[in-house]
């Protein structure tokens, strides 16, 4: 095409000089997303000594595709009150409170329903999943393996960058399909994404490691029992 009327963008330029518009806004629906934190040591120690005390069995409550997962318990409410709080907070402000769209006439506290610690295995995996609550988080204690070495494996040699990586999957507002990958490496260590309940994400294997890792999980409900 060749005509007057062809409109071809180079380098953030178009092939026109154009009027000045000023009355022109851009429109970005409100939507949510997810935090991201780095634990201090102080949490860090906290929630080893959880992992150490750790209770039941729990992998019959959960989607996973891995060797182990045991419930674990936040002593004195010492996680809650020191993290989950201020993570519950910055959400609001930066987001909005998820609590608010869940059908209750009354106004009923926050509070963590379930917490527990998952070690995986090279080849285990957890599906495309959610959780119950209104958030959830992972925290990443130990990542005993480097996505740039994964990559290297035969059979992962493509353009995909999804081996042994944790990703996130939702609908954008056009109908498509979104994914947003967190590489796993040593450097993820202590990372904790704060995100909906009902954000849907996923677990990849890792191979050719004999190590496990370890990762920490919980959901955030409301306690209906409780009117504020």
């Amino acid at each position: 095409m060749n005509s007057n009327n062809d409109y071809v963008v180079v380098n953030g330029h178009t092939s026109h000089d154009l009027p000045e518009k000023g009355n022109i806004n851009a429109i970005r629906p409100c939507s949510v997303g997810w935090l991201e934190y780095r634990l201090n040591d102080q949490e860090m120690d906290h929630l080893w000594k959880f992992v150490e005390n750790q209770k039941e069995d729990y992998k019959d409550k959960l989607a996973g595709n891995i060797s182990s997962s045991y419930s674990i318990v936040d002593e004195d409410g010492w996680f809650f009150n020191n993290t989950l709080l201020p993570m519950l907070d910055k959400y609001d402000e930066v987001f909005k409170n998820m609590a608010n769209d869940f059908p209750t006439s009354l106004v009923h506290p926050l509070y963590l329903h379930s917490f527990w610690v998952n070690f995986q295995k090279q080849g285990e995996f957890n599906p495309l999943h959610n959780h119950s609550g209104v958030y959830s988080f992972v925290i990443w204690m130990k990542i005993p393996t480097e996505f740039s070495e994964q990559k290297k494996i035969p059979f992962a040699r493509s353009n995909g960058d999804t081996i042994s990586n944790f990703s996130f999957e939702f609908i954008n507002i056009i109908g498509q399909s979104e994914y947003h990958p967190y590489t796993m490496g040593a450097d993820k260590e202590g990372m904790m994404l704060f995100f909906p309940a009902a954000l849907r994400h996923q677990v990849y294997p890792f191979y050719n490691c004999d190590g496990t890792r370890i990762s920490i999980s919980g959901n955030i409900a409301l306690y209906s029992e409780v009117k504020l």
